[in-house]
C-alpha cells in the first residue's frame, strides 16, 4: 500500500478488516498447551505496528504462546503512562454448532462472526485501528501509551500477563492505569437513555478440584463407604446452594444508577424483577450479588460393576471483592469433612472506585458520540487480565466501547456458539476510543 494511499484509510475503514482477520487466526486454548497458540497472531499484530512506526516486541512464554507489547510516546512523557490491553487466544469451539464457521471472520448480517468477536478480538481490532489510524497522522496522545496484546487470558493467563508482570515489569514502567475487556458495551433503557457499564470491579476466582476416597470393591454389594455417593451428595449440597448477598460498591453505584433509569427503587434482597429487565446482561449482573461455586466435572470409576476407590469433581468457584475467606469457610462447611477441597487456580478479586479523569474521558467520549449515553460502573462475574497488572500497582477498568443493538444477547455472546459483533458497533468503538485518547 503507498504512503498516500494508506493515509486516506481511516480506522473506522480498517477495523472491521482487522476484526474478520484476527478471527481468522486460530488461538484456541485448551488450558493445556494443545491448542495452536498465539504466536500467529502476535506476529500479525506485531507486523501491523511495525507498518506505523511503532517497534513490537514478541514475547513467547512458552512454544507457540506469545504476546506483543509496544509503546506509543505520548505528548507529555512526563505524565504517568495508560496501558491498553487485550487478549489474542479464545476459547474453542465446534464448528458443527454453529451457523457459521467460528473461524471464518465472516461478515454478514452487519456482524462480523466467529469466536473472539466480543471476547476479545473485537477490542484488539479497535486499538489496532485507532493507533494506526493516529500514528498515520501523526495524532501523539497526550501521554504515553503502552499497548499489551496478551497469550493465555482464557486459562488464567499464567503465559500471557502473568508472565510479563513476572518476568518483564520494565515493559510497564511509569503505568498508573489501564483500559481492557468487558466494558464500555451500551444496554439501552429506552430513546432518551443508553447506560454504558464501565468495569470497575471483577470477582475472585479459585477453580478446584474435590475428591473422596471410599472403599472399593464389587458393585454387586453393599456398600457404605461408596466415594461417588458422598461426593455426589456433596457437590449437590454445593450445586443448589444460594450464598448470601453481599452489596459490594460497584454493585451499589450500579443499582443506584438502574433505580433512577427505571424510577424505582431497588432491594438487593429481592432482585428478580430488576434483573427481568435487564434482559440477557441479568445473567452478567446477577452473579455480582453473591459468591458463587459451580461444579461443572466429574470422574470416577473404570468398570460398570467395580466399585471406585476414589472420586473427583471440578468446581468454578467465584467471590467477591472483600468476601473471600467467608467463601472459603461457607465451601468447607457445605462440602463437609469427607471432601477434600484442593486449589488448582486462584486469583483474587478487585475493585475501584468509579472516578478520576480517566473515567471523566471515558464519560466525555461516549457521550460525544451517543448523546444519550450515561457511563455506570459495574462488576464483572468473571475474571480478566487486570489481576495482573493490579500486581503493579496499575488501576484497572473494563472499557472496550460498543453500542449495541437492545435485541442483541451480548452476555450470550461469551464462550457461545454464533458469537458476533455489530459492525456498526465496531465502528463507534474506533471513534469512541479515539476520542478517549484525545483526553486520557
Amino acid at each position: 500500500m503507498s504512503e498516500s494511499t494508506s493515509a486516506a484509510v481511516s480506522g473506522e475503514d480498517e477495523v472491521v478488516g482487522l476484526c474478520s482477520e484476527l478471527i481468522r487466526i486460530d488461538t484456541s486454548n485448551y488450558g493445556d498447551h494443545s491448542g495452536p497458540g498465539e504466536r500467529a497472531a502476535a506476529e500479525y499484530v506485531a507486523e501491523k505496528l511495525a507498518e506505523v512506526g511503532l517497534e513490537p516486541q514478541i514475547f513467547e512464554s512458552h512454544q507457540g504462546r506469545a504476546s506483543t507489547v509496544a509503546r506509543i510516546e505520548g505528548e507529555d512523557r512526563s505524565r504517568p503512562a495508560l496501558l491498553i490491553h487485550g487478549h489474542l487466544d479464545v476459547v474453542p469451539a465446534n464448528a458443527d454448532d454453529w451457523t457459521r464457521h467460528p473461524f471464518s471472520g465472516e461478515v454478514a448480517d452487519d456482524c462480523v462472526w466467529g469466536r473472539g468477536a466480543v471476547d476479545m478480538k473485537d477490542m484488539d481490532a479497535m486499538t489496532l485501528a485507532v493507533v494506526r489510524d493516529r500514528l498515520r497522522s501523526g495524532r501523539k496522545p497526550p501521554r504515553d501509551v503502552v499497548l499489551a496484546f496478551l497469550a493465555d487470558e482464557e486459562a488464567g493467563g499464567t503465559y500471557g500477563a502473568k508472565y510479563l508482570v513476572d518476568r518483564h515489569p520494565g515493559l510497564f514502567e511509569g503505568v498508573t492505569e489501564a483500559i481492557g475487556e468487558v466494558g464500555g458495551f451500551s444496554f439501552t433503557v429506552n430513546e432518551n437513555l443508553r447506560l454504558y457499564l464501565i468495569e470497575t470491579a471483577e470477582k475472585g476466582m479459585h477453580w478446584m478440584r474435590l475428591t473422596v476416597d471410599g472403599t472399593a470393591g464389587h458393585g454387586s454389594m453393599t456398600n457404605r463407604d461408596n466415594a461417588i455417593t458422598e461426593l455426589c451428595e456433596a457437590v449437590g449440597r454445593l450445586g443448589r446452594h444460594e450464598f448470601p448477598v453481599r452489596v459490594t460498591k460497584s454493585v451499589r453505584g450500579f443499582l443506584d444508577e438502574l433505580s433512577d433509569a427505571f424510577g424505582v427503587e431497588l432491594d438487593p434482597e429481592d432482585m428478580e424483577a430488576t434483573l427481568a429487565k435487564l434482559g440477557g446482561i441479568a445473567r452478567m449482573i446477577g452473579t455480582t450479588l453473591r459468591n458463587t461455586a459451580a461444579p461443572t466435572m466429574l470422574g470416577a470409576g473404570y468398570k460398570v460393576n467395580v466399585i471406585p476407590g476414589q472420586a473427583t469433581a471440578h468446581v468454578d468457584g467465584r467471590f467477591l471483592p472483600g468476601h473471600e475467606e467467608e467463601f472459603l469457610a461457607d465451601l468447607d462447611r457445605i462440602l463437609g469433612p469427607r471432601v477434600k477441597r484442593e486449589t488448582l487456580h486462584s486469583d483474587k478479586a478487585l475493585e475501584t472506585d468509579f472516578d478520576g479523569a480517566l473515567v471523566d474521558a471515558m464519560q466525555a467520549a461516549l457521550k460525544a458520540e451517543d448523546p444519550i449515553a450515561r457511563a455506570v460502573p459495574y462488576m464483572l462475574s468473571g475474571g480478566t487480565d487486570a489481576k495482573s497488572f493490579d500486581d503493579l500497582g496499575i488501576r484497572c477498568f473494563g472499557f472496550a466501547p460498543l453500542q449495541l443493538p437492545p435485541e442483541l444477547d451480548f452476555a450470550g455472546m461469551f464462550h457461545g456458539v454464533d458469537e458476533r459483533v455489530p459492525v456498526d458497533g465496531l465502528r463507534f468503538g474506533v471513534r469512541v476510543l479515539d476520542r478517549f485518547l484525545d483526553h486520557c
